[in-house]
């Protein structure tokens, strides 16, 4: 799933803190089942800022797709900032 920016897909704006990631920027204690992946982010000193308009993927693996997506979306309900957004249809038309 990718975590988009303020203003995107048009006009995005940049240096908006981002929460919830370890310091490795990744989520603590989710191991290999869940990546986070830096697209649109910077550093300012021990502070993650966004500085793009995709600016994190999320990816998980599970048992089957439901149990991957759910774990993804776990995760990316402990990352904030201000004016995040993401689509809430990701993995549905693949379930059975």
């Amino acid at each position: 799933m990718v975590l988009a920016a303020a203003g995107y897909p048009g006009k995005v704006r940049s240096g908006d803190a981002i929460d919830g990631l370890a310091e490795d920027g990744q989520l603590a204690g989710e191991g290999t089942d869940l990546v986070v992946f830096h697209a649109g982010t910077k550093r300012d000193g021990q502070r993650l800022l966004t500085s793009g308009g995709r600016v994190l993927g999320v990816t998980a693996r599970g048992a089957d797709l439901d149990e991957a997506r759910s774990r993804a979306y776990n995760g990316i309900g402990r990352i904030r900032w201000d004016g995040m957004h993401f689509r809430k249809d990701i993995g549905l038309r693949g379930r059975t």
